[in-house]
């Protein structure tokens, strides 16, 4: 026995009468899906719900799997600390998906969570199943901070878990949409928002993964969604297999979207190999991109590829144009892979000769250096592809009115802390957020006294 069905739920805790407190009218669609769901399940009979949470025990590189034997959670946050969940884990099944977690390669485990309460992206979901259906116990499993490939792996390991270990299983998808669709709304609009839920709704009434898998990182930074890789988990717990999905309910009356869809899996399909097929059109894009380098990305890639396999720095090339020879400059060098920041490391001034030495040494640091992120392997370098940004010299200015978040990247100086963010990023479109991430970058309050200055670029990519 395998996983028997997949529900995608939102959860937003005013859905629970004592939380809205009336404002839960406002979702009348979205309430009589959750209790048309509850009632599914309850026929399913499952032995074990998996819970797929965003807001449970986050870490960068790692998938946390509820430990223990048991957890609760109440709404005590918002306002409501009488109303309480229960759980029972199935700590077997937390074994199995770890052991077979570490066969793949992928970080998966019990260890290290730091607040046992269950979060509202289980609360929500299990206290509408709950009343209608009971005697399963649970798993739950957190979203990490790793690429979305990894997420749709840990579905196809949860799927092979369940039927090792013969388990009748119901997954959730604890997932929130957008949450940029009003002006009004608690975090405003963003003209990705309605796009990106557009995007999500055809998929879960179509069962197209491959398009899920598609959806690029911008755009989901550009809505501000939270549960993207629930979905992509849920999508990978039936890759190879047909599916029947259904669109049961939308709504976004508070400016985040909900969304409520069953998947009900079928035969097996290898032409719905999803991940294979995604693998290889990355593959193929970021060949065309090599092949399209100029010299700039050109010496970053062969840095990076010298040093990962063989070791060493790459020796400096012969034939290069001047200004890669004998000019001096700050340069940055970030790294993709599936379209997704995989490295990025510079400098503000120059630190060596030129700027093809400057090229050599950041691109390395971005491969191998950067520690948001593991080092770059030997089995990654063909996906990568390159960007350069080559630095004028720094100049004062006397405020933001001198800066532009297309043209001018910003430097943020306060005493001995210094944060730097490039101009004309994707999901930075004023001058405000540019300086607050460069804050951040640096560790600067927000109230603290800042000097500023700018740069432009020369970028490569």
């Amino acid at each position: 026995m395998s996983i028997v069905r997949a529900y995608v739920l939102p959860h937003p805790p005013l859905a629970i009468p004592d939380v809205g407190r009336g404002q839960e009218k406002g979702i009348a669609g979205t309430m009589a899906a959750f209790d048309d769901v509850a009632c599914q399940i309850a026929e399913l009979a499952p032995e074990v719900i998996v819970y797929v949470t965003p807001h449970s025990v986050l870490y960068a590189d790692y998938f946390h799997i509820s430990p223990g034997l048991s957890a609760k959670g109440d709404f005590s946050r918002f306002g409501a600390p009488g109303v309480c969940v229960e759980a029972d884990y199935d700590s077997e099944f937390a074994a199995e998906v770890a052991r077979i977690a570490a066969q793949w390669g992928i970080p998966a485990g019990s260890l290290g969570e730091r607040d046992a309460g269950l979060d509202h992206g289980f609360t929500v979901p299990a206290w509408f199943i709950n009343r209608r259906c009971g005697g399963y116990k649970a798993l739950r499993i957190s979203q990490s901070g790793l690429d979305h490939t990894e997420h749709y792996r840990l579905g196809q390991v949860i799927s092979e878990a369940a039927e090792r270990l013969d388990r009748r299983t119901v997954l959730v998808a604890s997932a929130d949409l957008s949450h940029k669709l009003a002006h009004d709304g608690p975090y405003g609009f963003s003209p990705e928002g309605p796009v990106f839920d557009g995007e999500i709704k055809k998929i879960l009434d179509s069962g197209d993964f491959l398009s899920l898998l598609m959806i690029s990182e911008a755009l989901r930074e550009g809505a501000g969604e939270c549960g993207y890789n629930s979905l992509t988990i849920m999508a990978g717990c039936f890759d190879k297999r047909t599916v029947k999905a259904r669109l049961i309910s939308y709504e976004c009356p508070f400016g985040v979207g909900y969304a409520v869809a069953s998947i009900e899996p079928g035969e097996a399909d290898s032409g719905r190999g999803f991940l294979d097929q995604f693998t290889r059109a990355s593959l193929d894009e970021a060949r065309r991109k090599q092949e399209a380098e100029d010299e700039y990305r050109a010496l970053a890639r062969k840095s990076l590829e010298y040093t990962v396999e063989n070791g060493g720095e790459l020796p400096f090339p012969d034939r290069l144009p001047d200004e890669l020879r004998n000019r001096k400059a700050g340069v940055f060098v970030s790294l993709h892979k599936n379209g997704r920041l995989r490295g990025c490391v510079g400098t503000i001034s120059p630190s060596t000769r030129c700027i093809a030495s400057e090229i050599i040494q950041n691109a390395v640091s971005a491969g191998l250096s950067d520690n948001r992120f593991e080092p770059v392997s030997a089995a990654e370098l063909q996906y990568l592809t390159y960007k350069v940004d080559v630095l004028s010299a720094p100049e004062p200015i006397s405020g933001v009115h001198e800066l532009d978040v297309k043209r001018y990247g910003v430097i943020v100086t306060s005493g001995y802390k210094r944060g730097l963010l490039l101009p004309n990023l994707d999901g930075v479109d004023t001058v405000d957020e540019q300086i607050s991430i460069a804050r951040k970058k640096a560790g600067i309050s927000d109230n603290a006294k800042i000097e500023l200055e700018r740069f432009e670029v020369v970028r490569h990519e």
